[in-house]
């Protein structure tokens, strides 16, 4: 929502001259952008002529040495008051205006934040000090936000007002959330309480920081705080970690049990609930003690018989394997070798497969890559024989931030899941990533299992996050097993036992009997054939609402969903593309049934809410009740979507239950998918033709149709009276133009 006080802001910002000193948008709404620019012009007004976007060490020393210890109604610097003044007003809280002065308004604002940061002890007053002054030109929220909690809350308070005097402690985040500047202001309290200086603690879980644990006395019920606060802290971290225990410096026996379950959850050796070193590791840093041993790893190297026996030898059960190479030049050869599954198994181990052809980088990510990466990984996983059921582990191989996991990797996995369900996919979607990309998508329903790239600690998808609850195998180090031909590098994989990995494989070659990708450069070609079709053969009707051209690039834009359908289903693609080339005319009466069957549904939904309760006249029904209607880019309609996918189901085709057409909020469901969802349209088209060929009784290899098959399928499609059989003559002669240039795109 647009704030005038902050538009105001940002005419102020604009009305400097400087370069350096961005313009930004007069819209109303707080940024990075915005505080990045506030920053410059404080820095311009110090003096300081290398504008950056950092208040650093630079900015604070030299606000400290011109204004001293604070900003107040003394510092007389109008331009600075009214910098302060837009950063308040930016944090939410009231500037007195944007007039240069420091009055009581702004004082009170200024009195009011630092009690939000929690240091209003520590910094009493209205004044604004340095450490203060750069958290302000930040968008860091210092009350409560979304589902953040009051006890995180009260914790990020905590250390604010106990450390902020510390030289390298700034001022962290009162949001109620875990994140990366939280953490690492956990980190620098504890360095604070092992007695590192300030010359000495950096925030990072370092070599000192570890030792500084090691030599405290393991923590454990009856524990109490007195000058040091090893238990708050030791709170602190379980509590940022997701596990409800108290904050009082008092390690008790609720407590105990709780990290008696944390260490079972994180798969730690148990201490009786005591916090031992690995337990603290776990807690501060996404590793943990990276010196673990695993009982799973991952490895871009062939497993031999000599390295199955290293592996097994050093206590590791289960090993992941590539899919496929990557798709780039001169792609290093890491995926599973020929034979090499049944060396694995002979060796004593499990397997789950990793699909990686790239993902690292932010640019890979997008709904059209999602779907061409479920068919590609689907037919690997079935040509090297993995069983129905197991997970694949599709990999996010760089550091996304938040807002890139929500614009690209969720509509990718979005888009790979939705085509694995379409393509029938008898297995599991996982994923390879930093704890917040597998967090989000299991919140999503889009992965079941998660691998979590741990090892990346420094990424911000794992600094300030807990581990994933759904994770399989959690990776933590990189290490060398065995010895001589035995020897091998490997990532060091914790298992939680989600995941078993798998042990028996049913290999299948590639079949060169399916259609691949459509070459786009015979577009114009196709479309050229298409048109002289229709027009030597009189189909005057065809001019309703969109040209030949128009169709036949829908069927091209299509083409990757029609082909994974293909390919999934043994079937020839121009079944699809015949049908969808000619019912995307969209008949000048379709729009009006569609109109009478949504109408219909939501006099349903109306009639249903009145039944519940029923306050006044019950809604009037309308008048013709149309409960159904050919719609969606291949024209059909939602009773034969729902006996076409049951069939489908009944055959093992596709996954899930049968649909209940009988209720009439399954068939409004179906209807509105195959309206409004291109995908679930085009799945249901290769469906229908499947139940047809069942219907008819034709029971050829769907690869080898005759002519008389084809056309038999291609009008059952349309109906079972005369002009049904004419629509299949038709439709055939589309598909023998389509297959005329699909055909010599299949390998021989």
């Amino acid at each position: 929502m647009a704030d005038e006080m902050v538009r105001l802001a940002q005419r102020f910002i604009n009305s400097y001259d400087v370069p350096g000193i961005p313009k930004v948008e007069e819209n109303g709404r707080t940024s990075w952008t915005v505080m990045f620019a506030l920053t410059r012009a404080l820095q311009h007004e110090l003096g300081i002529t290398a504008l950056s976007d950092s208040f650093g060490a630079t900015t604070l020393s030299t606000l400290q040495s011109r204004f001293g210890p604070q900003i107040d109604d003394l510092t007389r610097h109008g331009n600075v008051y009214r910098i302060v003044q837009s950063g308040l007003y930016c944090k939410g809280y009231d500037g007195g205006g944007i007039d240069g002065s420091y009055n009581s308004q702004v004082a009170e604002s200024v009195s009011a934040l630092k009690a939000d940061m929690g240091i209003a002890g520590a910094y009493p007053g209205g004044a604004l000090e340095p450490k203060v002054f750069k958290a302000l030109l930040t968008m860091d929220p210092y009350v409560v936000v979304g589902d953040g909690t009051e006890q995180v809350r009260s914790i990020q308070q905590w250390l604010n007002g106990r450390y902020v005097h510390r030289r390298e402690f700034f001022i962290c985040p009162c949001d109620g959330h875990f994140s990366r500047d939280v953490q690492k202001a956990l980190i620098f309290a504890l360095q604070y309480e092992i007695g590192m200086g300030d010359d000495v603690a950096n925030g990072r879980f370092g070599p000192g920081t570890q030792d500084g644990i090691r030599s405290q006395a393991m923590l454990g019920v009856g524990a109490s705080d007195t000058t040091k606060q090893f238990v708050r802290l030791f709170q602190a971290a379980m509590r940022f970690n997701g596990w409800d225990v108290a904050f009082d410096g008092h390690y008790s026996g609720a407590l105990a049990d709780t990290v008696s379950r944390f260490q079972q959850f994180a798969h730690l050796a148990p201490t009786g609930g005591s916090a031992d070193f690995r337990t603290w590791a776990s807690l501060l840093v996404s590793t943990g003690d990276p010196t673990r041993p695993g009982t799973a790893c991952d490895c871009v190297t062939e497993i031999t018989p000599a390295r199955a026996q290293a592996l097994r030898a050093a206590g590791y059960t289960t090993v992941g394997r590539y899919l496929t190479n990557a798709s780039v030049p001169n792609a290093r050869n890491k995926k599973i070798q020929p034979g090499e599954l049944a060396t694995i198994v002979a060796g004593g181990l499990s397997v789950f497969p990793i699909y990686q052809t790239n993902g690292g980088d932010r640019e890979y990510f997008s709904p059209q890559r999602g779907a061409l990466d479920a068919l590609a990984a689907l037919e690997a996983a079935r040509e090297h024989g993995f069983q129905a059921g197991t997970i694949i582990y599709f990999a996010v191989d760089y550091d996304a931030v938040d807002e890139e996991v929500t614009s690209r990797v969720i509509p990718h996995f979005r888009a790979l899941a939705s085509r694995m369900a379409h393509y029938g996919s008898e297995y599991r979607v996982g994923v390879y990533a930093p704890r917040n990309i597998c967090s989000r998508l299991a919140q999503a329903g889009l992965t079941v299992s998660s691998f979590v790239s741990d090892m990346s600690t420094a990424y911000s998808g794992n600094m300030g996050f807990p581990l994933p609850r759904d994770w399989a195998f959690d990776q933590i180090s990189t290490i060398w097993v065995g010895a001589d031909a035995g020897r091998i590098e490997i990532d060091n994989d914790i298992a939680s036992g989600r995941d078993p990995g798998q042990t028996q494989f049913t290999p299948r070659a590639p079949d060169r009997a399916l259609d691949v990708y459509f070459d786009r450069s015979h577009q114009d070609a196709l479309a050229r054939d298409l048109v002289t079709y229709i027009e030597d053969n009189g189909h005057d009707d065809w001019y309703r609402a969109r040209s030949p051209e128009e169709c036949a690039a829908k069927v091209m834009d299509l083409d990757p969903l029609i082909t994974g359908l293909a390919r999934s289903l043994r079937m020839r693609k121009a079944l699809m593309q015949a049908v969808i080339f000619w019912e995307y005319q969209a008949d000048i009466t379709d729009d009006a049934a569609d109109l009478a069957v949504a109408a219909h549904y939501r006099w349903r939904e109306s009639f249903e809410a009145w039944e519940q309760n029923p306050i006044g006249p019950a809604p009037p029904m309308p008048i013709p009740a149309v409960e159904d209607s050919s719609t969606g880019v291949a024209q059909i309609f939602a009773k034969t979507a729902i006996e076409a996918r049951n069939h489908a189901v009944s055959q093992g085709l596709i996954p899930g239950a049968p649909l209940d057409g009988g209720d009439w909020h399954v068939f409004r469901d179906v209807w509105k998918a195959l309206r409004d969802d291109e995908d679930y349209n085009v799945s249901t088209v290769a469906l229908v033709h499947i139940h047809s060929a069942h219907r008819k009784g034709v029971t050829a290899d769907r690869l080898a149709y005759t002519a008389a098959d084809t056309a038999t399928v291609l009008a059952r499609y349309n109906g079972t009276n005369d002009d049904a059989t004419q629509y299949g003559l038709r439709a055939r002669d589309l598909y023998d133009i389509f297959e005329r240039y699909n055909a010599p795109l299949r390998t021989p």
